[in-house]
């Protein structure tokens, strides 16, 4: 912002919240549960998901619409302003897990793993995106059942072609 006001440079600024879909790498969350889930399907692990805190409450978009969100804030949005992407809606890790678990093939079982817990953990982070939607009209169009469709269709073919 500094830029924008020192320097009249043509900043605008963007803070993305948690987003996923197909091809995330599995450090993180979402994408974690799901290869996990698949490497079970396939038997190429015990069926156990190991997880860290599944209290936490976070705001989850699919990556496409995160996309959008940029190009429409590229296209339509205020020099020096700030615009929050997300979905808007909070929802927990574990109804991440709860819903990934409903998709599964097989029984799995869920282990918690210390290595997964943070000492430190934000219990909460959900996006103020009415800034966004006023100003561009976007706002997500890819539920979040869709979404943890696609991130779980995704590693099943990732690990069926892997054998």
């Amino acid at each position: 912002m500094r830029a924008f006001a020192d320097d009249g440079v043509n900043v605008i600024t963007v803070r993305a919240f948690n987003h996923t879909g197909p091809r995330q790498p599995p450090a993180f969350v979402a994408p974690s549960m799901a290869r996990q889930i698949a490497l079970a399907e396939n038997g190429m692990t015990e069926p156990v998901i190991r997880v860290g805190n599944l209290d936490a409450q976070r705001d989850f978009t699919d990556v496409r619409d995160v996309v959008r969100a940029y190009v429409a804030i590229t296209e339509l949005g205020t020099t020096g302003q700030i615009y929050n992407v997300g979905s808007g809606v909070g929802h927990t890790i574990q109804s991440v897990l709860d819903a990934l678990l409903s998709r599964a093939r097989v029984e799995v079982r869920i282990e918690t793993d210390p290595e997964r817990l943070r000492p430190r953990e934000t219990s909460a982070l959900v996006a103020d995106t009415s800034r966004l939607h006023h100003q561009t009209g976007w706002q997500p169009q890819i539920s979040f059942d869709s979404m943890l469709d696609g991130l779980l269709e995704y590693w099943r073919a990732e690990i069926q072609g892997s054998k």
